[in-house]
Formats: structure tokens, C-alpha cells, sequence
């Protein structure tokens, strides 16, 4: 179908482009940008108009934590759920660890997944293949037949790899092929708490964790890189030591990405309130001074990637005490909105703001067979996912306005929600209307 995209402000972070502007779409790309005297190609005809005005017209979000629930735990989330929430959020890529129920690292569970996502035709969706078979930490995988398959990286997903001796074999394999190893920084024995330590865990009575069990991870991890010279992908940072930690290691040179979650983001320990489970995340909300050295860091980019860390959780599984509940909550639905908000607060550039959520998720990314090198782009010639969006428009985070199966989310604190600006209007993937808001 050929689509029009008339009077929107047209963004591309990757060129900087910004200009108000008329989108062409057909045959699943993007035939022309056409700025305020400029003339579309006198062929096209649309079959379909969008009124962008007073909209921003995106590259679609890439997101890159996500987790689909399916298979094995569908009663927390269906792929026909979470891809309906991902476009309904903006999100046309996304990636998803391997803690699936069976644990993705056979090429089979590789290939039924993006079949079965590919047959909805919403999001794309790009798996990571476990490190270890199984996530147990004792055996690799087969890297090569997992890519073949269409693994873009490996990960333990919150699985610490308690041997060093294995992660360093699985780094020195990984950068024999170029492959990309995901890992969220987090020491096996110090990271069993439940919230961050530090005052108020110790006066609700709660188990606590330790910034050193993210720097004492940070600190084998890059000392396996220098001697692997591997690339690691940092998942969700959580404290202010470890921004030091991690830029430090970027001035050093080492091939190291990061990407922070929009909990840790925007809330601190003190959300947790008495004993709110909806704010039993993984990692754990620590303290402001975190909080606002994970912010400053995302400005100035020691930190690449803004996630949605998005964890559908059911209702049975939150509704007990804070230390048994299920850690996590719905977040596809709110990465644009909290990533506008970051902005607004901290006085970053709406180019930043989009930038994290597009062009850099799409440099972790990089290459991938099959699929179209401008993802997280915007331009003439490349692939038509975008999005378009009201940024002045507000809503409430409540559940009825959340298309996840995962009612749950720390940013539905009350009965209205928290207010967020933006909302999207129209999802395109591959040049079709994937979402279009009522």
C-alpha cells in the first residue's frame, strides 16, 4: 500500500535530520522525504493518507529488553499480547533474552519463535541465544548455529555465570566470530536481595544488595574483554559506581555498550512505599544519587541505549509480599513516554531522547542477515518502520490503558496513574499499518 504522511516533524537521530516534512511510503520503504517546496515523485499516488500535523514522525523504537513470556509462560504474557503492546508503544524491533521455558539454545526453539512472531506481523523480533546450554553455566552453546538461526547475541539472561573460566572461554569464542555477548553486570552470591541496601532496606527488613555486586561483575567482565578483546553489551546499569565503571572502560577503548532501564531511570528505593510490589524490579531501585548519575549518563552518552525492561507478571505472582512477589513490570507501552519525560526533566534534546530509543539499540544490533541495515533509521530507500506521535498529548498509566497481557507497572502507583506525555497515533513495520490509535 502506498501511504502519505502529510505535515509531521520528520526526526532521523542517525543524519540529525528535523524538518517539517511529507513522508512517501511503498512498497514497504521509504520512496521520499519531501521538506516544505519540495515536490513528491510525480508516479507515487496514495492510496492512504496520515494527517501528521502537530505530530513528530519517528524511525519506529528498537527496543532491547523485552521479554515475550512465550513459550512456557503464557499465562504472564502471549506473543500475540506484548507485539500488540509493542506497536501500540511505537516499538517495531525488539530483542528478547533466552529465559524462555524451554531455554533458547537450539536452533529449532530459535527458528519456531521468529516464525511464530513473523506470522502476526507486528514488531519484529530478534532472539538472543543462551551463553550456556540450558543458562546453567557449565557448557556453551552453539554460537554459530544459533546465529545461523537468528540469535543477534548471546546472554545469561539474569542468570550470573558463576565459573569465570566459562565466560572467559564464551568471550574469547564470541570475539573469534565477531559475536556480541550480552550481560547484565551482577555477582552470583552478592545480587540473591531483594532491594537495594542501604537505609530503607534495612528499616522494612529487607535483603539487601550491594553496589559491589555490580562493580565486583564490572570489573571481570572488563578484564576479560582487554585480554579477549571481545564486545560485551552492559544490560541494565544500575548504580553510580558503575557509570564511573563503564566509562572509564569506554575511555580505556574496550567494545562496551550500555543501556539502562526505565525504572531504574526514573525511580529510586523510596518508590518502594510500604511494601509495593509493583516496584519489585530487577536490578533494584536504588538510591536518587544513582538515579540521577544513570540520567546525567544517558545524556552524555557513557550510556548508549534507553529499555523498557518490559517483564509481564501475573496478577497471582505480585499479589504476595514484597521479598516473594515475582520481580518485574509491563514497560513497551511506556519507553516513549518515560524517555520524553527524562528529557523534559533533565533538559536533553528530543534529538537524544529519540536517538536512544533508535539509532544507537540499532548500533548494538548491528548487521543482521536479512534484515534491512536502516533499522532505527529514517530515510529514502530504507524501510518504512516508523512512528508517529503526539508529543503534547498526556495519559495515565493505568491498567485498562495498557494492551499487555502485564497489568502491572511501578508507574501505576494510585488509581489514575502517573501522567506521561505523548501518545502514539500510527505504527508502521515494513510500510503497514501495525497500530493506529482509536
Amino acid at each position: 500500500m502506498n501511504i502519505l504522511i502529510q505535515n509531521g516533524r520528520v526526526i532521523d537521530p542517525a543524519s540529525g535530520f528535523d524538518h517539517v516534512a511529507d513522508v512517501a511510503v511503498a512498497d514497504g520503504h521509504i520512496l521520499a522525504i519531501a521538506k516544505a517546496g519540495d515536490k513528491l515523485p510525480a508516479t507515487f499516488k496514495a492510496e492512504h493518507t496520515i494527517d501528521a500535523k502537530g505530530c513528530i514522525v519517528a524511525p519506529g523504537l528498537v527496543d532491547l529488553q523485552v521479554r515475550l513470556r512465550e513459550p512456557g509462560y503464557e499465562h504472564e504474557g502471549m506473543l500475540a499480547s506484548e507485539l500488540m503492546a509493542a506497536v501500540a508503544g511505537g516499538v517495531t524491533s525488539l530483542a528478547c533474552p533466552p529465559d524462555t521455558d524451554p531455554v533458547l539454545d537450539e536452533p529449532g526453539l530459535i527458528e519456531m519463535l521468529k516464525f511464530r512472531a513473523e506470522k502476526l506481523h507486528r514488531a519484529r523480533v530478534f532472539p538472543l541465544g543462551a551463553l550456556t546450554r540450558g543458562l546453567k553455566g557449565e557448557v556453551l552453546t552453539e554460537m554459530s548455529d544459533l546465529t545461523d538461526a537468528g540469535c543477534v547475541g548471546f546472554s545469561q539472561a539474569e542468570v550470573p555465570l558463576e565459573n569465570t573460566q566459562v565466560l572467559q572461554r564464551a568471550l574469547q569464542y564470541a570475539a573469534t566470530f565477531d559475536y556480541t555477548v550480552w550481560l547484565r553486570p551482577q555477582d552470583m552470591h552478592l545480587g540473591k536481595g531483594v532491594a537495594a541496601s542501604g537505609p530503607l532496606a534495612t528499616r522494612l527488613g529487607l535483603s539487601g544488595v550491594p553496589v559491589a555486586a555490580e562493580t565486583i561483575a564490572l570489573h571481570t567482565i572488563f578484564a576479560l574483554m582487554r585480554s579477549t578483546k571481545s564486545r560485551v553489551h552492559l544490560c541494565r546499569i544500575s548504580s553510580a559506581e558503575g557509570v564511573e565503571l563503564v566509562r572509564a572502560a569506554k575511555k580505556e577503548g574496550l567494545a562496551v555498550t550500555a543501556d539502562v532501564s526505565i525504572n531504574s531511570l526514573h525511580l529510586s528505593d523510596h518508590d518502594i512505599g510500604y511494601f509495593d510490589s509493583r516496584a519489585r524490579v530487577t536490578p533494584v531501585l536504588r538510591q536518587q544519587r544513582d538515579r540521577d548519575a544513570l540520567r546525567a549518563a544517558l545524556a552524555d552518552g557513557t550510556i548508549d541505549v534507553l529499555v523498557s525492561d518490559h517483564t509481564p507478571v501475573d496478577v497471582d505472582a505480585k499479589a504476595l509480599p514484597f521479598a516473594e512477589a515475582e520481580p518485574g513490570g509491563t514497560g513497551l507501552e511506556l519507553l516513549l513516554s518515560l524517555s520524553l519525560k527524562w528529557a523534559r526533566d533533565s533538559k536533553v534534546s528530543l534529538l537524544r531522547a529519540l536517538d536512544v530509543l533508535t539509532a544507537q539499540p540499532a548500533k548494538v544490533l548491528g548487521k543482521i542477515e536479512g534484515q534491512s541495515d536502516s533499522i532505527g533509521h529514517l530515510r529514502v530507500g530504507g524501510v518504512a518502520d516508523l512512528v508517529v506521535f503526539d508529543p503534547e498529548a498526556e495519559w495515565h498509566v493505568t491498567p485498562d490503558a495498557l494492551h499487555s497481557q502485564g497489568k502491572h507497572t511501578p508507574f501505576a502507583f494510585d488509581m489514575t496513574g502517573m501522567s506521561l506525555p505523548a501518545r502514539v497515533k500510527v505504527t508502521l513495520v515494513a510500510g503497514r499499518v501495525a497500530y493506529q490509535a482509536a
